[in-house]
């Protein structure tokens, strides 16, 4: 059974990887989503800082420095 593994990802303007929680619970990863996105100020998202929530299907596929709640 392959699992989909939720991943959130918040970069800075130049694209590097500022934080990165990843989970099998869907209800939590959208909740991590909207307080990842309520945490940014106007003044980072003007400045190109986002938040990204996306899948993927193995825990090789999510970057190193995450934080892996299962």
């Amino acid at each position: 059974m392959t699992a989909t593994i939720w991943v959130n990802e918040q970069r800075d303007p130049s694209g590097i990887l500022y934080s990165c929680i990843a989970c099998i619970d869907e209800t939590q990863a959208q909740e991590c989503y909207r307080s990842f996105q309520d945490n940014l100020s106007a003044d980072q998202k003007a400045q190109g800082w986002t938040a990204t929530l996306h899948t993927v299907k193995s825990w090789e596929e999510v970057p190193p420095t995450a934080l892996k709640l299962n």
